[in-house]
């Protein structure tokens, strides 16, 4: 029998421990993960996995962890015009209720707690697996292809294959890339959002019955000028998250990853006469009820010209960062899972694992960089900031109708047979 293919995995949050959760189901791997923090725990709030996403999710037999998180099938999205001419109107909508059949009887999105759904990914893991306390220095690369991994603790690991899920702040993507390359370093777009996880009824009694429903959950947005605020249902219907998003244009391009606010600048970037007077109340009464308030900065990644190099590849925000505004950057790194554990899964030896990184690159960079691009764009015009639909609500319907239809209509089941069979082929080729 071939000895197991020694797969190390750094970063213990959602995108490494779903790797480790595909990679598990395959005899021919010996997984193991390493968390920098004295935990394994996600820092975020809550993400949405879309119906595309989902797909991934149930290649690698992992929905039920979707539903054990208290993840919230929304029955819609949709996104109104807060303020102007038309002011109210809907400008671009989902709605399974209504359009049911296009959907197959799959949500079209689902939201999450990250903490939920970390603890489902990794309930089953043996603990001799996970290792936290351990941050990663560098990686030495040694004959045959092996690597060791240097800890700040001091300690080693030897391993074939190194997957960096090491987040935006990743020492593996600057392995992978080099240090001095602009693209192994987040880029601040100067964005900034406030997000509040509240009460399922306080949240109700504030921005609505009718908006916040469990039984009719939506996602619901709305485009202002030079603002975006949005609100869903997660937990099971127990937690809703609020949202609030303006720009620091002295912030842009700067190494900062985020300050305090006060309730004062929230009121004057937020409640108008001219928006809805129930998202007034909303920002009032959930993020003004404290003297401030801590805002995070949006970054993402300049493109890599590359995620794996020889057998160290990386994943998810440490691959692509992107920003929140299609709400895809969860699923798209349960994709890169969903491709890497079939992949990896596959190899016989050290050195098909490492065909399958190169494969990997091939398949996932198009996509998820194109993903970043978009996002960016998206920003602007949910911002009101679009120059070419500014806060017109036909010409934002017009702006806003194609722009997640390569992410919704994806379809993973064919981009993983496309993937294999790369795989094949380049093992045949090298064989």
């Amino acid at each position: 029998m071939a000895p197991k293919i020694r797969v190390a995995i750094s970063g213990g949050g959602v995108a490494g421990a779903s790797l480790l959760y595909g990679l598990l189901q395959h005899p021919n791997i010996d997984a193991h993960i390493f968390e920098s923090a004295a935990q394994f725990r996600e820092a975020g709030v809550a993400f949405g996995i879309n119906r595309s996403a989902a797909k991934a999710l149930e290649l690698m037999s992992g929905l039920p962890c979707l539903e054990r998180a208290g993840g919230v099938p929304m029955v819609g999205v949709r996104f109104h015009l807060a303020e102007g001419v038309g002011a109210g109107e809907v400008v671009r909508e989902w709605d399974t209720k209504r359009d049911g059949k296009a959907w197959d009887g799959k949500a079209l999105l689902t939201i999450v707690q990250r903490a939920n759904l970390l603890h489902e990914f990794l309930a089953g893991v043996p603990a001799e697996r996970m290792h936290a306390s351990k941050k990663l220095v560098r990686a030495e690369r040694r004959g045959e292809g092996g690597i060791v991994l240097h800890f700040a603790d001091g300690t080693t690991h030897e391993c074939d294959i190194l997957i960096g899920a090491d987040g935006i702040h990743s020492t593996v993507r600057k392995i992978v890339v080099g240090d001095d390359d602009p693209a192994a370093h987040p880029r601040n777009t100067g964005w900034w959002a406030i997000m509040t996880l509240q009460p399922y009824e306080k949240a109700r009694s504030s921005i609505g019955n009718g908006p916040v429903d469990i039984d009719d959950a939506r996602e619901m947005s709305w485009i202002g000028d030079g603002v975006f605020l949005l609100h869903n249902i997660l937990s099971n219907g127990t937690i809703v998250q609020f949202s609030v998003c303006s720009k620091d244009e002295n912030a842009d391009g700067k190494p900062a990853w985020g300050k305090k606010v006060s309730a004062e600048e929230i009121r004057r970037t937020f409640v108008s006469a001219k928006r809805p007077a129930h998202m007034n109340t909303a920002v009032e009464e959930l993020l003004c009820d404290q003297p401030e308030q801590p805002i995070i900065y949006l970054y993402d990644h300049l493109h890599a010209s590359t995620y794996a190099s020889g057998g160290i590849a990386v994943m998810g925000d440490a691959a692509h960062a992107t920003t929140p505004w299609q709400g895809s950057g969860g699923g798209i790194c349960i994709e890169d899972s969903m491709i890497l554990s079939s992949l990896l899964g596959q190899a016989k030896s050290p050195a098909e694992a490492r065909v399958a990184l190169k494969v990997y690159d091939q398949v996932r960079r198009p996509r998820t960089q194109r993903l970043v691009d978009s996002s960016y764009t998206t920003g602007q015009i949910l911002m009101g900031q679009y120059e070419e639909s500014g806060l017109d609500a036909e010409k934002l319907r017009k702006a806003l109708a194609p722009r997640w239809d390569f992410i919704f209509d994806f379809d993973n089941a064919r981009h993983r047979e496309e993937a294999l069979e790369l795989m094949r082929k380049e093992v045949a080729a090298s064989g």
